[in-house]
């Protein structure tokens, strides 16, 4: 069951359990008044009425499954029957009450409004033609028909806010499915535009968020009815002012741009209200054909770095809805500053990926392609002084591009994307060690303290990689004769650790990887996807004397 059928079902149920407890205070104050035949007929039609109502109640939860509920009219029909047989409108006021909640919760505050004026002007009339109310005191019949307006008003109000509450806590759970990590930026923007534009029924939806450290404005736009994939639009932060206002902090809704336009609007953080309102330049506006607007600024790190639009609205906006579109880029603002953070994250391991990609091939390939050309000059010159001579120096180059074919094809398998889960592991380590020791000269202990690993595909995943990339780094730079891997995982982390004795790195002492990050040190690649899976990455070098790896990924 979704949470809009749940919302709708506990207000309905509401409305079930009030029906009878309403229907027996209208009964206890008919059974005040005075004993007369009238005065019976209106007790009867009470009883039958709550019999009926606590009869509905065991109906619509025999048949909740299936979505029914009984229609307002009836009880609509019931009042106006009550209304004209009881003798008094005393007990009359209870169902009266009753229907203005019940209808201010499936109609709307709007809808509820008109009819509990109707209603209240047909009980108080009855009132004054009974008796009760003498014509001439004009004043007590005005104030008690505001009295019973306002009464019902006011429970039609309730009934409404209530369902309001229920709709717009409905729309923060369907935002909160929307904005996930897994499923990317681009969709999770697609899918958050998408419910925008459909509540507030707006023709376009935007978001545009100001990248300091790319010096870009990056805009998503969402048209009302399109389901395509977006793709941001980039400009250059000259264009600041433009599209992201000149008052950050300025909640903002035009309901019409031309000449001096009509708006309304205030400062975010106290909520006083702007005289002079922020306005897009005219070619903005002519750009994305703007006629109405509603605006807010979301925040990164506490401050703001982005706004939301929605443009062209079917209907003049009301200062309710730009409080609700603030409160909604409140409440999304924490979700879509994880989203670009891993965007960032990301960029940065592609960053990473394509340096070293760069480095291996020119350190490994580039460099033994230049050793065949020269050899192959060398050669050209020795078959016309000795075949003999020139068939061993054939061997020595064949030899040389056999290696480097090897190589290559270690860097398009490692190229390729790996699917590992926590079964799989351990036979991956293994299979990845025993191929290891077979094509370099170093020796490789993996120790794994337990074969049933129990830890999130993507931490697997990233765990052998990295696995992968330090034994790589291992047998290319370190000159290490021995490796010693352990991995080992109790109830709170999973730890893996590489220690050779190699080289080590440029640097001596003990290290995290932000120290790393300040110092510019340390493999680039590793401490990306540490950091990825939460991971704490700690290195200790001792130049000459080998290095160590320490990865510890929490697993709560």
């Amino acid at each position: 069951m979704g949470p809009q059928q749940s919302d709708r079902n506990h207000f309905e149920r509401q409305i079930l359990f009030a029906r009878p407890i309403l229907a027996l205070l209208a009964l206890l104050a008919a059974l005040e008044l005075p004993p007369s035949h009238v005065s019976h007929r209106a007790v009867s039609f009470l009883i039958g009425y709550l019999l009926v109502a606590l009869a509905i109640t065991q109906v619509e939860w025999l048949l909740r499954r299936r979505y029914w509920h009984l229609p307002l009219a009836f009880d609509l029909f019931a009042l106006g029957y009550f209304m004209f047989i009881s003798p008094s409108t005393v007990p009359v006021w209870f169902p009266y009450m009753f229907v203005c909640y019940a209808a201010g919760i499936r109609w709307g505050f709007d809808l509820t409004l008109p009819l509990a004026g109707a209603l209240s002007l047909g009980i108080v009339l009855l009132t004054a033609d009974r008796g009760e109310i003498h014509w001439m005191r004009v004043v007590s019949w005005l104030g008690l028909l505001a009295g019973t307006f306002a009464g019902g008003a006011g429970l039609a109000f309730l009934g409404d806010r209530n369902k309001r509450f229920a709709s717009q806590m409905d729309f923060l759970a369907r935002i909160n499915v929307t904005m996930q990590v897994d499923q990317g930026l681009a969709e999770s923007l697609r899918l958050f535009l998408q419910e925008l534009g459909a509540t507030f029924h707006v023709e376009e939806a935007l978001l545009l968020y100001r990248d300091s450290d790319l010096e870009r404005i990056f805009l998503w736009r969402m048209k009302a009815g399109e389901k395509d994939r977006l793709v941001p639009e980039s400009f250059p932060l000259t264009r600041t002012d433009g599209f992201l206002l000149e008052d950050m902090d300025a909640t903002i809704c035009w309901n019409s741009v031309a000449g001096t336009g009509a708006g309304f609007g205030w400062d975010r953080r106290d909520g006083r209200a702007i005289r002079n309102l922020p306005r897009l330049p005219g070619p903005v506006l002519q750009e994305f054909k703007v006629n109405s607007m509603l605006t807010v600024a979301f925040d990164q790190a506490g401050q703001p770095s982005g706004r939301i639009f929605l443009i062209n609205g079917r209907k003049p906006f009301q200062k309710q809805e730009l409080a609700w579109l603030e409160n909604i880029a409140q409440h999304i603002g924490p979700a879509l500053e994880n989203i670009f953070l891993l965007r960032h994250l990301r960029a940065r391991a592609i960053e990473a990926e394509r340096s070293r990609m760069a480095r291996d091939l020119h350190d490994g390939i580039l460099q033994s392609l230049l050793s065949v050309e020269i050899q192959l000059g060398v050669l050209r010159r020795k078959v016309l002084a000795g075949p003999e001579e020139a068939a061993t120096s054939l061997a020595n180059l064949q030899q040389t591009v056999k290696n480097e074919a090897a190589d290559l094809r270690q860097i398009v398998t490692d190229l390729r994307p790996l699917r590992v889960q926590s079964a799989d592991l351990v036979d991956l380590m293994r299979g990845f060690a025993e191929r290891y020791r077979n094509e370099s000269t170093i020796a490789l202990d993996l120790l794994i303290d337990s074969t049933q690993l129990r830890a999130p595909d993507r931490v697997c995943r990233e765990i052998f990689q990295i696995y992968r990339e330090a034994l790589n780094n291992i047998k290319k730079h370190a000159k290490a004769s021995h490796v010693v891997v352990k991995l080992s995982q109790d109830d709170s982390r999973l730890v893996l650790v590489v220690d050779d004795n190699g080289e080590g790195f440029s640097f001596a002492g003990r290290f995290g990887a932000d120290e790393l990050d300040r110092l510019r040190l340390g493999p680039i690649s590793i401490k990306e996807r540490s950091r990825t899976v939460g991971g704490v990455l700690t290195v200790e070098s001792n130049p000459g004397h080998g290095a160590r790896l320490t990865i510890e990924v929490p697993l709560g």
